[in-house]
């Protein structure tokens, strides 16, 4: 749920020059939507808790009534989109490969985020098995973007990740999102759909992006599967747990 400025300075009591302020000097979360500023009614929330400053309770309320829309993943990697044959002998060289190849606004520090990738794979690997990585930060990856993406790479060679299985990566997800509730749906998605074992083969033999699309087209048409006894959906993939 989105909030103009004037919104959000309904709901905390104060003018919209307030807001402005505290935006500057308080980090009050905003994204720029079609060049204007808005606030996301959950982060809001939370800021104003975390600082506290007063807030109606008619927020929190609101904002559980409207519950934002998620794009399926066949959209958000549309978005985001499949970059081929990056290249890298290291996970640092891969991640930096990677970052320079996303659609981010120009104002976005690309440095900023190579590091904080590069500080999160050094207290773990994010490397889930079957020759897939999803690197992500502790925190949501949230930059000044529009919509929500989801970018893929299929590297050049593989390379060592120190992932869960010990196999070297070939295939990266990376989520950016504008919100947390956001991000941590679109994970959802993703963890879901690498259950499926046939998915997972087409990134590990590199498969050409339109059918990697479309296999991910069919799975989203067909529904959630039930995993079966032993913790495997019924193509016999394993589940993605807790890595992401």
């Amino acid at each position: 749920m989105h909030l103009t400025i004037r919104q959000a300075a309904s709901y905390l009591s104060v003018p919209e020059g307030t807001v402005r302020r505290w935006i500057t000097t308080r980090g009050l979360p905003v994204h720029r939507v079609n060049e204007r500023l808005h606030c996301n009614a959950l982060e809001l929330w939370e800021w104003a808790v975390e600082q506290g400053v007063p807030v109606s309770e008619h927020l929190l309320e609101q904002a559980r009534r409207a519950p934002e829309e998620v794009p399926p993943m066949s959209a958000l990697l549309t978005a985001g989109g499949i970059h081929r044959d990056l290249d890298g002998a290291t996970k640092p060289e891969v991640l930096r490969a990677f970052v320079g190849a996303l659609p981010l606004p120009a104002e976005v520090d690309r440095e900023f985020l190579v590091s904080v990738l590069e500080a999160r794979e050094a207290l773990g690997s994010t490397g889930i098995g079957d020759g897939i990585a999803i690197p992500h930060v502790r925190n949501p990856i949230l930059l000044h973007v529009t919509h929500p993406f989801v970018a893929l790479a299929l590297l050049s060679r593989p390379v060592e990740f120190d992932a869960v299985d010990g196999q070297p990566v070939n295939a990266l997800f990376l989520v950016v999102s504008t919100t947390v509730p956001t991000h941590l749906r679109i994970l959802a998605q993703l963890g879901a759909l690498l259950r499926d074992a046939e998915l997972r083969r087409l990134l590990r033999a590199n498969a050409p992006s339109d059918r990697i699309r479309d296999r991910i087209a069919a799975l989203e048409a067909a529904g959630p599967r039930a995993p079966d006894g032993d913790g495997r959906t019924t193509s016999g993939a394993p589940i993605v747990g807790g890595s992401l």
